[in-house]
C-alpha cells in the first residue's frame, strides 16, 4: 500500500489498492462491527492531489449520488458517502472475482461466455441510461468508460459494471483537468473522441469494441483516413461475413453514426441473449482462471 495514504479511513481498514483512474483510487477494505462482525467492502476516494479542489469534490459527490440512485444487479452499488481525514470517500460493494481484462488474459472467453458478459452489461447500462430524478425527469446518464478493466465478474458469475467516477449527467457542465482524459481511449466512440455531446449510444460503441476484442483478441486501431479508432477486422459501415453465427448485430454496435446503432440497450440485450452462456458457465470459467497465473 502506498506510504502516502492512511491504513485506515474513517471506520475502515484499507488492505489493498484495487485500481486507480484520473480522479479516484479504489481499495479493498474491511469494516468492523459489534460481536466480531466483519465485512469486506470497496472504498473509493479522490486522488490525494485532488483533495481540496472544490470542482472535483463537487463532481465526486454528484457522481456518488447518481450511483446510489441507480440500483441494479449489474452495476456496482454505492452504499454511503463520507469524509474522514479530510478526504471524501464512497463505500461500494466488493466484488469477489476478476475484472474482465484479467479474466481474458488468464483464460480467454468463448463466444458464448463473451455474449453472457455483453448481455449482462447491456442490462446494467439500460438501467443507467433510464435513470430519473425524484420527479421522474431523465438524468441523461452516460457511463463513458465501458472497458474490460471496469467490468467485474464475481466467482458466482455475476457481471457488474464499475467505475461510476466516469459517469456524468449530460445536464452537468463538462470539466476536464489538464492531463486527465476521461474514458479509455481505445473504447471511445467516434463522437466521444471528437468531443461532441454524448448520448446512450456512445456506450453501445464501447460495448461493441469490448465484444470484438473478446472474440478476436485485437483492439482498435486508428483509421488513417479519418483518425477514428476502429476495431481491427470489422467494418463500421456494413455487417461482416466472418463473425461467428449469431453475432451479426456486432456491426450495428460499431456504426460511426449514433443514430445507426440500436435504439436502446434493451434491444442490444435481445439481439445477443439467445447465444449467451449461462451464469453457471461463467462462474466455472472464473474459477478456472483464478486457479492459474496471468500469462505474460
Amino acid at each position: 500500500m502506498p506510504t502516502d495514504l492512511p491504513t485506515t479511513l474513517g471506520p475502515y481498514l484499507l488492505e489493498a489498492k484495487l485500481g486507480e483512474g484520473g480522479m479516484a483510487e479504489v481499495f479493498r477494505a474491511r469494516a468492523f462491527g459489534a460481536s466480531g462482525f466483519e465485512k469486506i467492502v470497496a472504498i473509493k476516494t479522490l486522488r490525494p492531489e485532488l483533495v481540496g479542489e472544490a470542482q472535483y469534490e463537487r463532481m465526486f459527490i454528484e457522481e456518488a449520488r447518481h450511483q446510489a440512485r441507480v440500483s441494479h444487479s449489474n452495476l456496482v452499488q454505492a452504499h454511503e458517502l463520507q469524509v474522514a481525514n479530510g478526504r471524501l470517500f464512497v463505500r461500494l460493494e466488493y466484488v469477489d472475482g476478476l475484472d474482465l481484462a484479467t479474466l481474458q488474459a488468464r483464460h480467454p472467453l468463448t463466444s458464448g461466455l463473451a455474449l453472457a458478459v455483453i448481455t449482462e452489461l447491456a442490462k446494467g447500462l439500460h438501467a443507467l441510461h433510464a435513470a430519473t430524478d425524484e420527479t421522474g425527469r431523465p438524468l441523461g446518464l452516460v457511463h463513458r468508460d465501458v472497458s474490460p478493466g471496469n467490468v467485474l465478474i464475481s466467482k458466482h458469475g455475476e457481471v457488474k459494471l464499475a467505475d461510476f467516477g466516469i459517469a456524468k449527467a449530460t445536464l452537468l457542465r463538462e470539466t476536464t483537468r489538464a492531463g486527465v482524459r476521461k474514458g479509455t481511449h481505445a473504447y471511445m466512440s467516434p463522437e466521444q473522441i471528437a468531443g461532441r455531446q454524448l448520448t446512450a449510444a456512445s456506450d453501445q460503441f464501447a460495448l461493441g469494441v469490448v465484444l470484438h476484442e473478446l472474440l478476436h483478441g485485437t483492439g482498435p486501431v486508428e483509421d488513417p483516413c479519418n483518425g477514428v479508432l476502429v476495431p481491427v477486422g470489422s467494418s463500421l459501415s456494413k455487417p461482416t461475413s466472418t463473425e461467428p453465427k449469431g453475432l451479426a448485430p456486432l456491426a450495428r454496435l460499431l456504426q460511426k453514426e449514433p443514430s445507426a446503432r440500436f435504439a436502446s440497450m434493451r434491444e442490444v440485450f435481445e439481439a445477443f441473449r439467445a447465444d449467451a452462456a449461462s451464469p453457471f458457465e461463467l462462474a466455472a470459467h472464473v474459477s478456472q482462471a483464478r486457479s492459474q497465473p496471468q500469462s505474460g
